[in-house]
Order: structure tokens, then C-alpha cells, then sequence
């Protein structure tokens, strides 16, 4: 392609782009395996006529179930135990369970009473916290007026028997919201006294909503996400800036994803003899086939959730992979029919995505990492976190683009920003999504030479709020996805374009060793990035993480003077003033091109908001542009950076975004 048609379609393609410790006491070596027998079904979850199975059991699928047993090595606090026993009614499309919980005192102080997360009760009704400020709507996914579900407490009960259930009392400490029932406040008998622990027996019933929002059916299909009752987070002093030790207790909100404490977990989960399992962790006994169902037994340690899936339909794939910084993975695929002939692709990404943050940030430590296909129309479960298990988007077509590969390493990126370091997504989103998207971009140019459109992204940037703050203090669904997925991202790589790219890597790293296993905060990053690159960042960090600010730089305005030497000779004065509004991100290019094609490129060190440039020339200035380049990674409104001269002022045009990339290509080979 000659260059001139290549300057062409370069316009043409921006101008599209504008418009659209040891182990815990008590859990030695065969502790680890489950301590009682599956929960009871409360009807029969056969289906009507089936014939009950006479066969024996039946030997396990070797291929997917490599038992494994607990590594010695204790990587979190483990500040919660659960063994959890839990049955899928395919009928009733419900989950029976019940469950043993163990809870440490971490702090320092006496703990009367404990807090746990019903999250299913967020689809109840139309009245929940969730459904008033979701609309029902999450991302593209709406809910149907099957999507309803909701968890039953059925009985909570001490070591010696006594019953707790009276003292169970369903708090909104948020909003005050009567209805909503997603957060539960538990008064002991006794106080959990600094370093002691409390064991409460559970049974619950889940009814399950046609799949909405992270969890649910549809078909046959089954995600059990946030499918059980999980303990809040107790916050020792210091945690995240804590001054005093506290519980960190939130209802589940609309924008709002999870926070949770690192757990022991053991889980049995029976399901019909069709179903396959896919699960948090790994196989810590084969799985037994006996009397029409199928008994799974999953364990994981130092994670923050469990979750599973199921179904009659999953292709399952298998393949061992090590690298620098993996050890050795067991990598597993439970595909959707639809996409069966797709298994290169989705372990591609998986292989590449591991390899890549471990290279960059630091060892994957699980020895499974588990990918789970939705069926079509299951998308409401798609594109989700867990740890070692994440879930790609639905199989809605037989030849998805990139799409596949990207949602893939974006979800394993969460592995370690939600799964290992572990942030507050309650009230600190950011520090997960942000990061992830910015990790998933690396990724995507590195292995797949996608590089992302920066000024276009910026570009979308057009309710810009601050980054720490609760998720649910954002406007609504959409400006909470443009701050703490997009405007994170470009904040992040705002530093990285000041201290380059090894430096940037560098910290992350720094940040990742320095917290894994720990609920970091904001300020603990501030402080990695001020150690790591030694210089003050106060000042950023004010205007775009605690601030909503954006860095637009513009020529504000070009005059034009004709001026007669005392040699009779004509020259011009041109007075060019460049402003900038909102944060800086360091030093700006200017160009200046005269009429004559000179062109003389210039250095704002972008100190204070405003800067004028005066130039005698024998030719008039022809036009300015700030940032040709377009580095400026926060610059939302490119369109103001170019201004032409020659016109009245009345009559000056701002070019658009596209003619604004052409200069960038004429002028890419410039070092300014």
C-alpha cells in the first residue's frame, strides 16, 4: 500500500473509531477430607419415572480427576474453615447443603458476634438493594422473570448442639433497605476471645434463578457462584488504613463484586450421575457413581471463595503445563459442545496468560486452573473470577473473535489482583479491575500484538469520578465500568508512560510480593510506587485516583502579528498559548509548523496549567499541535490538541480526532 493511501485508511479507520502458618489445630493429615456425610435431599431431585441406578459405583474419569492432597506450605492466615456439603435438585433447581465453618478471632480484641454474606438473597424480589440499583441489568445480561432466587438459613447450631437461628438477624447497614437480606448479624453465647476460634454447624437451601448476575441455570447448566453463606471480612487494625479492628461488612450491591477472607475449604457436591463437575481447587477423593448420583469432593486451601459448575454436556480437556513461576498447573477445560473443536484456543490463552503474569509479577502457587464455557444463553454466568476457576463467555456462536482469548487471560489476570492480593472490591473496585485490564492488555499485545487504541479509549472517557470509593457511590452501572475498568487502566499506564515500562513492571511486582495474601489498600500502592521509583506522587494520586480529574491539553489560541524590521524585511510574531485542565502527567510535545515548512518542535516540562510560546519567523505560523504523539494517556478530548492558524479566530476549526492521528503519522519518526 503506497503511502498516501495508507495515510488515507488511517484516517479513515480513527474516524470510525470516534464514532462507534502450619496447618490449623485440628486439621492434621486426614482432617483435610470431609468430616460428615452429604446434606440430605428434602424431595427426591429424580426426575418423574426415572428408573433408580442399580449399578455399583462407578470408577472415576481418570482424565479430569488427578487427586491430589494438600501442599505443606501455608501461604495466608486462613482465617476461616469450611467443610460444606452441598446436593444440586435438578428439579426443583435448587441446592441443599450444610456446612461446618470454623472462625479465627485475627484481632486484638473480643468478637460478639459474627457477619455472613447471603448473596443469593439479592434476586429475592424487585425490592433487594441489588434489583433496585441494577435494574436487573448487569453488563449485557438482563434478568427474566424467572430469574429469581434467595437462601434459606435453615438451622445454625453450636459444637454441643444449641440453637443460634433466633439470634439471626438480616442488617442494610448501607442503605437501610428492609427488603434486602443479603447480610446477616449472628450475636454469639460467648465472645471469640483474640486468637481463639468459634465452630457453628449450618444447614441452608438455595433456590437457584435462571442465570443471572454471576450465578444460576439455564438449561441444564448450573454456576454455583456466591452459592453459600459466606463469612464477612474481620478487619485487624491496620488492614487498609484501619485504626480500630473491625468487621468490614457491606449488602450486595448492583455495582458491587466481593471481598472475603483467606479460607480453608473441603467440599462434597452431589449431582445427578450425568453431571460433571467443575470446581474451585482439586479432586481430593475420586468421585463415586452410585444410586442415580454422582458424589465430588473438591478441596482448596489459602483461596477467598469457592465456587462450582455443572453439567451433562461439558467437553472436558485436560493438560499438565509448568513455566517459570508455574510450577506445575493441571489445566482444565470444561467446554460447551459448541465450542469443543475451540480447545486450542482457550488452553492457548490459558498457558499464555499464566506464563506471562507469573513471569511479571510472581508464581502461580495452586496446582489447578480451571476454565468453564457457559452454553448459549448461559452468558449471565460468563466472564466471571473465582479462585483457579474462571468462567469464559457463553458459547453463543461457533467462531468467536478475540473476544474469547481476551476474556480468558483478562479472567486469570484476576487470579492475582481478587485471588492473591485480595482487594476490597466493596469499596476499593479499582485496585482489582484496574489492574486486571491494564494486565490483560499486556497480554493481548504481547502474545497476540492486539494493542489497544488509547486516545479513541480515553476518548470514552466522559464522566470521569474518583477511583477510590465505594461501588455503589457511582452514578450507575455505566460510569462505575468506565472508572474502575478504563480510566484505572489509563491512570495506571499514566505512571507507567512517566517511569517506562521496566520501572512500571517493577512495581507491580514489588506490590504484588509485598501484599499477596494481605486485603492491600490504595495507600499501600501509593507507598510501592513512591518506594520503588523514589519521587513523590502525592500530587497524581490526588488528582486521578482520589480525584475525578482527566489531563486535557489544548491550544487555547494562536495569534498572528506582521512586524516590520528596521531593515524594511516583513517577519511574523506568532503567539501560541497551550493550557492544560485537570492533572499532569509530566512533559508535553508541542509542534509548530510555519508556512514555509519549517517546523519547530518544543518542550512544556507541563508545570502550571498554561504556557505561551513566541516565535519570530519570516513566515506566518501555518498551525499547532500538543502531544502529536498522543502519549498523554488521559487526554479525553483529543480533538482540541490541533489548531490551524491562517483563519480569523471567529472561523478557527478544531480538527477532529482523525486528522489529529495523521499528524501523529507524519510526524511518528520525530524525537522530540
Amino acid at each position: 500500500m503506497n503511502p498516501r493511501a495508507f495515510l488515507r485508511m488511517a484516517l479513515l479507520l480513527a474516524a470510525a473509531a470516534l464514532l462507534i502458618a502450619t496447618l490449623r489445630q485440628g486439621f492434621g493429615s486426614d482432617a483435610w477430607l470431609s468430616k460428615y456425610t452429604i446434606a440430605p435431599a428434602p424431595n427426591n431431585p429424580s426426575k418423574p419415572g426415572a428408573r433408580p441406578s442399580q449399578t455399583p459405583a462407578q470408577p472415576p474419569r481418570q482424565e479430569m480427576e488427578t487427586v491430589q492432597k494438600p501442599k505443606p506450605v501455608v501461604l495466608s492466615k486462613r482465617v476461616t474453615e469450611y467443610h460444606i456439603g452441598v446436593q444440586l435438585l435438578e428439579q426443583e433447581k435448587k441446592l441443599a447443603g450444610e456446612q461446618t465453618v470454623t472462625w479465627r478471632n485475627p484481632g486484638k480484641q473480643p468478637v460478639p458476634e459474627l457477619f455472613f454474606n447471603l448473596y443469593p438473597n439479592a434476586f429475592e424480589s424487585k425490592k433487594t438493594t441489588f434489583m433496585r440499583e441494577s435494574g436487573g441489568k448487569l453488563r449485557e445480561d438482563r434478568a427474566t422473570e424467572a430469574s429469581v432466587g434467595s437462601m434459606r438459613i435453615l438451622s445454625v447450631t453450636t459444637e454441643d448442639g444449641g440453637s443460634l437461628l433466633p439470634r439471626l438477624q438480616y442488617v442494610s447497614p448501607d442503605d437501610g433497605n428492609a427488603d434486602d437480606r443479603t447480610l446477616a448479624r449472628l450475636r454469639l453465647p460467648d465472645a471469640v476471645p483474640p486468637g481463639g476460634s468459634v465452630t457453628l454447624r449450618m444447614t441452608f437451601e438455595v433456590a437457584l434463578p435462571a442465570v443471572f448476575a454471576r450465578m444460576g441455570y439455564a438449561g441444564e447448566f448450573v454456576m454455583a457462584g456466591q452459592w453459600f453463606p459466606k463469612l464477612a471480612v474481620y478487619e485487624p487494625a491496620g488492614t487498609r488504613g484501619r485504626n480500630t479492628e473491625g468487621w468490614n461488612v457491606h449488602q450486595y450491591h448492583g455495582n458491587s463484586e466481593f471481598y472475603s477472607d483467606f479460607s480453608i475449604y473441603n467440599v462434597r457436591i452431589q449431582v445427578p450421575e450425568r453431571y460433571k463437575v467443575a470446581a474451585t481447587g482439586f479432586p481430593a477423593k475420586p468421585s463415586a457413581t452410585a444410586e442415580g448420583s454422582t458424589i465430588y469432593q473438591y478441596y482448596a486451601d489459602d483461596v477467598i471463595d469457592f465456587a462450582w459448575a455443572a453439567s451433562p454436556d461439558f467437553i472436558e480437556y485436560e493438560e499438565p503445563f509448568s513455566a517459570p513461576g508455574v510450577p506445575g498447573v493441571r489445566i482444565k477445560l470444561y467446554l460447551d459442545p459448541l465450542h469443543a473443536n475451540l480447545k486450542e484456543r482457550y488452553m492457548h490463552a490459558a498457558k499464555s496468560a499464566l506464563a506471562k503474569y507469573a513471569q511479571w509479577y510472581g508464581e502461580y502457587p495452586y496446582s489447578t486452573l480451571s476454565i468453564v464455557v457457559p452454553p448459549k444463553g448461559g452468558n449471565g454466568a460468563g466472564g466471571m473470577e473465582y479462585p483457579t476457576l474462571v468462567t469464559a463467555f457463553a458459547a453463543e456462536d461457533d467462531n468467536p473473535g478475540f473476544s474469547l482469548e481476551r476474556t480468558v487471560v483478562h479472567e486469570i489476570g484476576h487470579q492475582y489482583w481478587y485471588g492473591m492480593v485480595a482487594s476490597n472490591e466493596f469499596e476499593e473496585a479499582w485496585l482489582d479491575e484496574g489492574f486486571t485490564s491494564y494486565a490483560e492488555d499486556k497480554v493481548m499485545e504481547t502474545v497476540y500484538g492486539l494493542v489497544p487504541n488509547l486516545p479513541v479509549e480515553s476518548s470514552y472517557m466522559t464522566d470521569p469520578a474518583p477511583l477510590k470509593q465505594l461501588s455503589w457511590s457511582y452514578r450507575g452501572s455505566d460510569q462505575y465500568a468506565e472508572n474502575v475498568y478504563m480510566r484505572a487502566k489509563l491512570v495506571l499506564l499514566g505512571i507507567e508512560r512517566q517511569v517506562g515500562d521496566q520501572t512500571m513492571r517493577k512495581v507491580l511486582r514489588t506490590y504484588f510480593q509485598k501484599y499477596k495474601f494481605k486485603h492491600p489498600s490504595t495507600a499501600d500502592f501509593q507507598q510501592v510506587v513512591e518506594q520503588v521509583t523514589r519521587t513523590d506522587w502525592d500530587r497524581y494520586f490526588r488528582a486521578f485516583v482520589y480525584g475525578s480529574q482527566m489531563s486535557d491539553i489544548k491550544v487555547e489560541s494562536i495569534r498572528v502579528t506582521p512586524i516590520r524590521k528596521e531593515d524594511g524585511q516583513r517577519v511574523y510574531e506568532s503567539v501560541v498559548k497551550v493550557r492544560r485542565n485537570g492533572g499532569s502527567l509530566g512533559a508535553v510535545a508541542v509542534v509548530l509548523q510555519f508556512a514555509d515548512g519549517t517546523m519547530m518542535p518544543r518542550i512544556w516540562d507541563g508545570k502550571g496549567t498554561e504556557i505561551q510560546f513566541k516565535i519570530t519567523h519570516v513566515q506566518p505560523l501555518a498551525w499547532a499541535v500538543v502531544d502529536p504523539k498522543r502519549t498523554n494517556v488521559l487526554d479525553n478530548k483529543g480533538i482540541n490538541n490541533f489548531m490551524k492558524a491562517e483563519l480569523p479566530a471567529t472561523q478557527r476549526n478544531r480538527w477532529s480526532i482523525g486528522v489529529v492521528k495523521t499528524i501523529e503519522l507524519l510526524f511518528s519518526r520525530i524525537g522530540w
